[in-house]
């Protein structure tokens, strides 16, 4: 089962696909949108291309896990990429991928201009990598 993973942001959005067994992250890719709407077009379209059978979207609580602005917006997203693909869509706790995606750029040597084009498509990887991590130990899907 393809499962493909978002890195929801209001200008750019991460993508990660899994490989057709659901196990490893492969393919991955940045959306350049500003608004839902369009994001989530591109967003439908890339996971009919890929064959997702399931979409994952970054919840990005707070570090106390409550939530907030950015957590409502993912939210929102989460329902219209449900109404677009018709989709299961999965919330994932995302705290820190963002931070840990630009620590792994950092240490591959990556100058800032380069972190800046890739670090949404590697938080979609940790994304990816987190949640097919939670299904292979039995957890199943998330909410």
């Amino acid at each position: 089962m393809r499962i493909m993973a978002i890195d929801y942001g209001d200008a750019h959005t991460g993508i990660a696909v899994s490989d057709p067994t659901g196990l490893l992250a492969g393919f991955t890719t940045t959306v350049n949108a500003r608004n839902p709407e369009s994001a989530c077009a591109q967003i439908a379209l890339m996971a009919r291309e890929h064959g997702a059978e399931e979409l994952v979207l970054g919840l990005p609580l707070n570090m106390d896990g409550s939530r907030g602005p950015r957590a409502e917006k993912a939210e929102a997203m989460a329902e219209l990429l449900r109404q677009e693909t018709g989709l299961p869509v999965a919330l994932w706790d995302e705290r820190r991928t963002t931070i840990d995606a630009h620590q792994i750029l950092f240490n591959s040597g990556k100058n800032a201009k380069k972190r800046k084009k890739v670090v949404d498509a590697v938080a979609a990887s940790l994304i990816l990598e987190g949640y097919l991590t939670y299904r292979r130990s039995g957890g199943g899907s998330a909410r």
